[in-house]
């Protein structure tokens, strides 16, 4: 008896002893030797060992006040044991950084899995248009460590201090530290507005020096005050 085609061959595990490794563009693989990390709860797929899950929530009182008051914030489960973990979510791209010493402001809903030396907080963006949406917010991570983020397609990392940068606030994913953003509000005059606008009223305007990350889909939700 035998199983022929090279289905086995084509999609072997990538045998990369590195903390994160990426198994295709869409499955993570995770090794537990370096220690505890934390992952979006629901996003194992499978593991190999023995590795323990614990429900982490919004991560403490203070986080699930922040995520009840804001809507915004990510449900972790602490992962720790012996073995490897593979984590996805949804078939989502799954993006992966390694910070040193450095801070990023993520969108929630792209937060896959980190370092569990990294610390992490809901904030709010400081931006002089937030007002005119009700506030804006983000989850900070921040320390050293591994990242991994998800994306819907492959994104493109603009340099904002290269020239004026302006995104659509429902493609943004991310930004690096150094990045500052402003809220543009654009009805496209009133002959736009007549005619029931261009769908773009809403934009982020980035400066400052570092990256910011864009999806090539108007999927994620800038998040606001309830």
């Amino acid at each position: 008896m035998a199983i022929h085609g090279s289905l086995f061959k084509d999609f072997k595990e990538n045998q990369s002893t590195d903390p994160f490794v990426l198994q295709n563009k869409k499955l993570l693989k995770i090794s537990m030797a370096y220690g505890p990390v934390l992952a979006l709860t629901g996003s194992m797929v499978a593991y190999q060992g023995d590795v323990r899950f614990q429900n982490k929530g919004s991560g403490g009182f203070n986080k699930i006040l922040k995520s009840a008051m804001t809507g915004e914030g990510v449900k972790m489960m602490n992962c720790e044991g012996n073995g490897e973990l593979f984590v996805a979510d949804q078939a989502k791209e799954i993006q992966v950084m390694y910070l040193e010493n450095d801070e990023i402001s993520v969108n929630g809903s792209s937060v896959l899995a980190f370092s569990s030396s990294i610390d992490w907080d809901i904030h709010r963006i400081q931006a002089r248009g937030g007002m005119m949406t009700g506030g804006m917010y983000n989850v900070s991570l921040r320390g050293t460590g591994y990242v991994a983020i998800t994306t819907k397609g492959d994104p493109i990392a603009l340099d904002v201090a290269s020239a004026p940068t302006f995104a659509d606030a429902q493609a943004v994913v991310m930004w690096t530290a150094g990045v500052n953003m402003d809220i543009k509000i654009d009805t496209g005059g009133l002959g736009s507005m007549m005619r029931g606008g261009t769908g773009e009223a809403l934009q982020m305007r980035f400066g400052g020096q570092g990256y910011v990350l864009v999806q090539p889909s108007e999927s994620v939700q800038a998040t606001g005050a309830q």
